[in-house]
């Protein structure tokens, strides 16, 4: 699947928050200062071309649905972010995320915790 753009990624959290529905469903469920209706309905379109979303018309208003769930977009999206900026190492990341403070020791311990546990 193609990657989105920051505005396509705005507009499925939308869609994955509403569930099917219209653009204007869409556009009531996004954090204001909202998107303007043009935009949102332009990149909706975009996003079913690119195959995220699939359509349907009932009488005269179309109706939208994911076609990827947001768990399986992250999987996607987190390993080809891995991959294209850590040469695929998740170690990498880890680290990257330590040196520039964004994950504490304690953080760390919790995620050791995790691994352990599974």
């Amino acid at each position: 699947m193609e990657k989105l753009t920051h505005q396509e990624e705005e507009a499925m959290q939308a869609v994955w928050k509403t569930g099917e529905g219209s653009v204007k469903q869409f556009l009531d469920s996004m954090p204001s200062p909202g998107t303007p209706y043009t935009t949102l309905a332009s990149t909706i379109k975009n996003l079913e071309r690119k195959g995220y979303l699939s359509s349907r018309m009932i009488g005269k208003t179309y109706l939208y649905k994911p076609m990827i769930g947001e768990e399986e977009y992250k999987k996607k999206f987190m390993s080809g972010f891995v991959k294209d900026y850590f040469q695929d190492s998740y170690k990498a990341l880890v680290n990257f995320f330590v040196e520039e403070k964004k994950l504490s020791a304690k953080e760390l311990k919790e995620i050791i915790d995790l691994i352990e546990k599974k």
